[in-house]
């Protein structure tokens, strides 16, 4: 692999300006099909396997036309001080919004309180509700506008108006966080690269990267039902994996210039050896993102997939359209330790003769592997006690910011109504195969209304047929407690001893049962994803290190990192440790998605990193050093870049501790706290004090497998035997 990819780079080099010419044509081509696309809504959501789910499903069919899955929201009016809302200005005020409301296209029904009974028994507070047609996520954003425009209006009139429901939750809005992460980013790179221009062109191509994966998305959004939320994730992911794997060739050709080689040779040998290394570090995020389908979520696995194809675009922009800037840069890129432009110009060659930090530090950490380790392993172990308490959830209004209308109209409904009116259950009775149907609606709203923990149970209402009927319960505790969760497995319990009795068929649904479900569903598949994800990568790292025992330390180290990482999040989130400081106003269960999703995204990058500072170690215990020298090699050349890598990754996600949303709130301080962890813990101490520890052991491999492995090179051992090279050109253009 790495004579190939020196050959590559060496004619992506030479050939600059078609190189340059095909990306630009492509981010054109990509551009051209996103701006001529139809406007994407939100993508549809399912939970295939779910009770949920198939209690949606069979309500599609005996209810046609009632939507079922269709957004809600809950319009909630409170009278002045001293009135009510049977008051008469009151009255007229929110009869004018119900009828307000009631114009929408995506409008199925709007009920009046006053006929409903909708109104509190102090008359303070009524609330009217707003069913859509279409499933929240997939909501125009003209009707959230009409919404919000109704709930003015009654504003205006005097009273207290506040709205919450699935309605309201647009995908979350990107922009600043991003443009905060990426002036990090440049001066992260000044700083690494000594130069403004070598600077810029990770910034560059990253972007570039970026831009051809989420216009392709965008373009395709509606043929394949793709939502806003895809193209965020594959932004984020291939904005911090183009930056590092750009970051590492280009650190990698000054380091070739300091050697002494011309340009294009050093451009080639970057590309044979960091550019091998950028190619088994893309696989594994590629591995770890595809291997989200595994879920069984539709939406969570398009998201993977579209991710990781804007990860493969920067791989291959950092194998051709890198060497292809470099052609352009010529001599503006000046070798390792030699500063230009802004910064000024000269090398210190009796500095650079010098161990740097990252040398200093390797060798402090090979004279004393076992205190390293044991107190990177100690103080690791000790942030991941707290995730043995990790309890999983969906956010629900509860969770919202005080200054958001959700979080107030929530507020409002548990004082009118209770804090159970917030996440009322539907239970969807099936008597068609019943003897007496009546009778089985009758039996299961009896049994439910015997239950602990039930406030309210409304009369069946059966669909036209007669075979089939909805009761809504009320539970007594918040959507997002485990009084709730315990009360929805109750009824299921008891809906299986009706089952067995009448032969009807009992199913719970609606907002907080799907979220219950996609919690369990998510929570069942994190030991399959681990197994495929960690496995797959385990033997791909075996192919690059050809080692056992080197993949084996990476994948447990990793394992080490997130779990560290989760028990920080339950501190934080669930806790409420630091939580002032994180501006946390709202503790509770983590976010069921959080765990999954972490796994893929900081697995991704963390062997990034091991790919990149490993492979040098690697290459030079192939080059004839021993073991302990080689970890301190690695180090000289690696850990600088490692180093400034990892810290744009954390200040690009820490941007998002910033938001409003609690849920991207925890996914920016989940995913930067995991990357402080393996970055600097993991890959920096763990990993140099266990590969000291075990010594020659460390690159063993058994014979046997030794030969069935391909030899992939990644180290660049090839290039020593390269001859010719100026014809490295002509035949890469023949294969």
């Amino acid at each position: 692999m790495a004579t190939f990819l020196y050959r590559l780079g060496r004619l992506a080099f030479r050939r600059r300006h078609f190189v340059a010419l095909i990306w630009v044509a492509l981010l054109t081509l990509a551009g051209v099909g996103a701006a001529s696309a139809p406007p994407a809504g939100n993508a549809s959501f399912s939970i295939p396997g779910t009770e949920a789910q198939r209690a949606f499903d069979l309500l599609e069919q005996r209810f046609p036309g009632a939507s079922a899955d269709g957004a809600t929201a809950r319009v909630v009016f409170k009278a002045p001080d001293g009135g009510k809302m049977t008051d008469a200005g009151s009255k007229a005020t929110v009869k004018k919004t119900v009828k307000e409301l009631s114009g929408g296209s995506e409008v199925a029904a709007v009920t009046d309180p006053y006929t409903t009974g909708a109104v509190s028994r102090d008359g303070a507070i009524a609330y009217a509700s707003v069913n859509y047609k279409v499933p929240g996520m997939e909501l125009e954003d003209s009707s959230r506008t009409a919404l919000q425009a109704a709930a003015q209006h009654a504003r205006d009139a005097g009273l207290t108006v506040e709205v919450g429901g699935d309605a309201l939750h647009a995908a979350p809005q990107t922009g600043a966080a991003e443009v905060i992460g990426i002036g990090i980013a440049a001066v992260v790179l000044v700083i690494t690269l000594g130069s403004l221009l070598a600077a810029g062109l990770p910034l560059l191509t990253a972007l570039i990267g970026v831009g051809i994966g989420v216009s392709t998305i965008t373009a395709l959004a509606v043929t394949l039902d793709l939502g806003s939320t895809t193209s965020i994730l594959a932004s984020m992911i291939g904005l911090a994996v183009g930056i590092d794997y750009a970051l590492f060739i280009v650190s990698r050709y000054r380091g070739e210039l300091a050697e002494g080689r011309a340009h294009e040779e050093a451009a080639g040998r970057a590309v044979g050896t960091a550019g091998s290394a950028v190619v088994f570090a893309g696989l594994t995020v590629v591995i770890a993102l595809v291997g989200l389908s595994v879920v069984n979520i539709p939406m969570l696995t398009k998201m993977g997939i579209a991710a990781a194809g804007t990860v493969a675009v920067a791989v291959l922009i950092a194998l051709t359209m890198i060497p292809a800037l470099l052609g352009y840069a010529g001599r503006k890129i000046r070798p390792a330790g030699e500063k230009s432009g802004l910064l000024g110009r000269g090398r210190d060659t009796e500095k650079q003769d010098r161990p740097n930090m990252g040398a200093r530090w390797a060798s402090f950490v090979v004279r004393r592997p076992v205190a390293v380790l044991l107190l990177g392993v100690i103080g690791l172990g000790a942030a991941a006690v707290p995730a043995a308490s990790l309890e999983l959830g969906l956010p629900d209004d509860g969770s919202q910011p005080v200054s958001t209308t959700q979080r107030r109209a929530y507020d409002l409904l548990s004082e009118g109504f209770g804090p159970g009116f917030n996440g009322p259950l539907m239970v969807v009775v099936d008597a068609k195969g019943s003897d007496d149907a009546q009778a089985s609606f009758t039996k299961v709203t009896d049994e439910i209304k015997g239950l602990k923990g039930v406030v309210t149970v409304t009369p069946a209402q059966p669909n036209k047929a007669g075979d089939t009927a909805i009761v809504t319960v009320v539970p007594r505790s918040k959507p997002s407690s485990a009084a709730t969760e315990d009360l929805v497995h109750a009824i299921r319990g008891a809906g299986a001893d009706i089952e067995a009795r009448t032969d009807a068929k009992v199913l719970v649904t609606g907002s907080t049962a799907v979220n219950i479900d996609v919690s369990q569903k998510l929570n069942d598949a994190l030991l399959p994803y681990l197994a495929l994800v960690v496995g797959l990568a385990f033997l791909l790292l075996i192919v690059v290190f050809r080692s056992v025992l080197v993949p084996l330390k990476a994948a447990l180290g990793f394992l080490l990192s997130v779990l560290a990482a989760l028990g920080a999040v339950v501190a934080v989130f669930q806790w409420g440790w630091l939580s002032g400081l994180m501006g946390v106003e709202q503790t509770g269960p983590v976010m069921s998605m959080m765990p999954i999703f972490m796994v893929g995204v900081v697995f991704g990058l963390a062997m990034d990193y091991e790919v990149f500072l490993v492979t040098r170690m690697r290459e030079a215990y192939v080059h004839g050093e021993k073991p302990s020298q080689a970890v301190v090699t690695g180090f000289r050349h690696g850990a600088r870049v490692v180093t400034a890598a990892a810290v744009i990754m954390i200040a690009v996600f820490s941007g998002f501790i910033g938001s409003s949303e609690s849920m991207v709130k925890m996914i920016g301080f989940g995913l930067a706290v995991a990357v402080l962890f393996d970055a600097f813990i993991v890959r920096m101490a763990i990993v140099p004090a266990v590969l000291a520890l075990l010594g020659r052991r460390a690159w063993w491999l058994p014979k046997w497998l030794d030969r069935v492995l391909p030899n992939v090179d990644v180290e660049g051992e090839g290039l020593r035997t390269e001859q010719r090279p100026e014809h490295a050109d002509r035949e890469l253009v023949r294969a």
